[in-house]
């Protein structure tokens, strides 16, 4: 693809976690790097690139491509201008289908930070075969949604013996506030549980089976309490993103079997944090009290960067197999800003400017990009380290 205009195109910078990440390549892209900003309102992308030229005068001139979802052909023209494409656009079961359709079609890279099952299923049912004829690479949840679950987890095998059943567990501890667009996502996949369920069940008639008689599962069972705290099973997009992986790649040994759990030192919090679930799933099923929790955050807006600058993440791993057992740890800074934008925007040069192994179609981060994506945070401050081994 070395005739296409950019090397990168960030769809969605007026929006808070677009703009961050906009600054995020503003301050860390090589130089030489051809990017441009997309989105709706080419006024509003103005003001996003008067910041940008705040921390490189050399922005001043970056361009900008006026694109709207409800447009097919300006969609169109954005995928066929780049290398690769990052969208922060959702929610994307509402939003997100028309640029990824056009990615598969023309052969363009894709990125998102969805944590939305549904959309992903969908995205995998209609556009990964053509994404595999075209060499496309549609990757989904490259933000907190599920970047440390899925290359921890990788990291994790990689500590382990090759060729055995291996067992991984993964206890999130987090301090953080969470965007008006992922609350909106979350009370939108809530309110559409029996579609999730059917998206689910059409994805699993066309995909194939682990091969060789590979077996990959779920522990879904809650653990009440463990050396991370008190535990509960965390119902979130990683799990499905993680097994994923594990079928795509042989590392993972003749059996996998992953547990994502949400750790929390005290139980009261933690049994605070189970009704209180089920209680927003419950909320979210009628018209009337969904509005309301829709009205508790919108989407675009974000806590200061005083705020955010006190968050932080840490994602404990244990792996056992072959007769060998080993704790690693993933942490970070603030989850679901800083940390989302930075592993978004790697994820999107990493495909743009890494050496990597020949994969097409919907993969994962762990399937496309592996240990050099590990190495990109590294380096881009993200922890990911051996805690002990036996």
């Amino acid at each position: 693809m070395t005739d296409r205009t950019y090397d990168l195109v960030l769809f969605g910078a007026t929006g808070f976690t677009g703009g961050l990440t906009a600054e995020y390549l503003a301050g860390r892209a090589e130089s030489g790097l051809r990017w441009a900003l997309a989105g709706r309102s080419t006024a509003k992308l103005e003001k996003v690139r008067d910041r940008l030229a705040a921390i490189d005068p050399a922005l001043a001139d970056l361009p900008l491509l006026q694109a709207d979802t409800s447009d097919e052909a300006s969609i169109e023209r954005v995928a066929a201008a780049t290398q690769v494409v990052i969208s922060t656009v959702g929610p994307y079961v509402r939003l997100g289908e028309p640029l990824v359709a056009a990615c598969a079609r023309l052969g363009t890279d894709y990125v998102d930070l969805t944590g939305e099952p549904t959309f992903v299923d969908r995205m995998y049912v209609k556009y990964h075969d053509q994404a595999v004829r075209s060499g496309a690479r549609l990757v989904h949840a490259c933000g907190f949604d599920s970047v440390p679950s899925d290359l921890g987890t990788y990291f994790t095998v990689q500590q382990l013996p090759e060729g055995v059943p291996l067992r991984v567990e993964a206890f999130l501890r987090v301090s953080a506030q969470f965007s008006g667009g992922t609350l909106h996502s979350a009370v939108g996949i809530f309110a559409d549980v029996r579609g999730m369920v059917q998206a689910e069940r059409e994805r699993r008639r066309v995909e194939p089976k682990p091969s060789g008689g590979r077996k990959v599962g779920l522990e879904r069972s809650p653990i009440p309490r463990t050396r991370a705290g008190w535990t509960l099973p965390l119902p979130v997009i990683d799990s499905q993103i993680v097994t994923r992986s594990a079928t795509a790649l042989d590392r993972y040994g003749p059996d996998f079997t992953f547990g994502h759990f949400l750790a929390v030192k005290r139980l009261p919090l933690a049994a605070a944090i189970a009704v209180g679930a089920g209680a927003v799933m419950v909320a979210a099923q009628l018209p009337p009290t969904r509005a309301l929790l829709l009205k508790l955050g919108t989407p675009g807006e974000g806590p200061s960067a005083e705020r955010r600058a006190r968050h932080w993440f840490n994602v404990t791993f244990v792996g056992e197999g072959g007769g060998r057992r080993v704790v690693t740890e993933v942490s970070g800074g603030d989850p679901g800003y800083d940390e989302t934008a930075k592993m978004l925007a790697e994820s999107a040069l990493c495909l743009a400017q890494d050496d990597l192994p020949k994969t097409a179609g919907q993969v994962t981060t762990a399937q496309a990009m592996g240990n050099a994506l590990i190495d990109r945070l590294v380096k881009a401050g993200l922890t990911f380290r051996v805690v002990e081994t036996s």
